[in-house]
């Protein structure tokens, strides 16, 4: 019986894991820019040296992240952006490291720093200060422009441009929720180089690529495949008790 209690055993544990991948992508289906996480099992021979070749278990990875775009919603605010194709916003994780996200809402604190969700947003010569009280707008190539407090649209000037990047391969999403280079042979993480040629839209806001119906529908998936799991735990001690009965009955 313990080959089934390998399989349902570690089944049942790793659908707990994808179950928890499932509610975060449900609980961010409404942030903005943010990319689902994806999630796999797979079954694996029980390693060791008592190990017998029928034993097995399931193994859960996280491949990595859905990259496909979210839905474009037009705010009519200047201060979201858009980005377009697969390019991303440079921003400064909190470790002062560079870091990628897709999500848009620019923020200016009471220090005329530009932000996003609190992070310093990286232009070409570090985070970006704008002046304080002026107004500012962002250009498709991501050049902020400001006119002071008071003044006229001849006073227009360039702040700082947002550094946008297109990489090359797949991004890995940190526990920040941010995303960087895969590290290199030397276990580095460098940073990517501007992309002059990446475009945004200001007045919109990317959307998460996370379906909400899906979402439902993969969490009922995952409760019921380890209601079965569990059923069949519990299926096989029950065999297991009435074989014991039996060798125990005395002749």
């Amino acid at each position: 019986m313990d080959r089934i209690l390998y399989t349902a055993m570690s089944g049942a544990k790793q659908s707990m894991d994808q179950q928890a991948v499932v509610s975060h992508n449900l609980s961010n289906v409404s942030t903005n820019g943010f990319r689902a996480q994806l999630h796999a099992m797979r079954a694996v021979p029980v390693q060791g040296d008592g190990a017998l070749p029928t034993r097995v278990s399931v193994a859960a990875t996280t491949p990595g992240s859905d990259f496909s775009p979210g839905p474009i919603t037009h705010t009519g605010r200047e201060l979201d952006v858009a980005v377009e194709g697969n390019a991303w916003l440079a921003v400064q994780a909190d470790d002062g490291s560079e870091a990628y996200t897709r999500r848009g809402d620019l923020q200016i604190d009471g220090d005329g720093l530009v932000t996003i969700m609190g992070r310093p947003v990286i232009g070409d010569g570090g985070p970006i200060i704008v002046p304080l009280g002026s107004s500012v707008s962002v250009g498709a190539d991501g050049t902020l422009s400001a006119i002071g407090e008071g003044q006229g649209p001849e006073a227009l000037v360039d702040v700082g441009r947002l550094k946008l990047v297109t990489p090359q391969q797949n991004l890995l999403r940190g526990d920040d929720g941010l995303f960087r280079m895969p590290p290199n042979a030397e276990g580095e993480v460098a940073a990517l180089e501007a992309d002059e040629e990446a475009r945004l839209a200001s007045g919109a806001l990317e959307g998460s690529n996370v379906s909400a119906v899906e979402a439902m529908v993969a969490m009922i998936d995952v409760a019921k495949r380890y209601e079965m799991q569990m059923k069949a735990i519990s299926t096989a001690d029950e065999n297991a008790q009435r074989a014991n009965n039996l060798l125990s009955i005395q002749g």
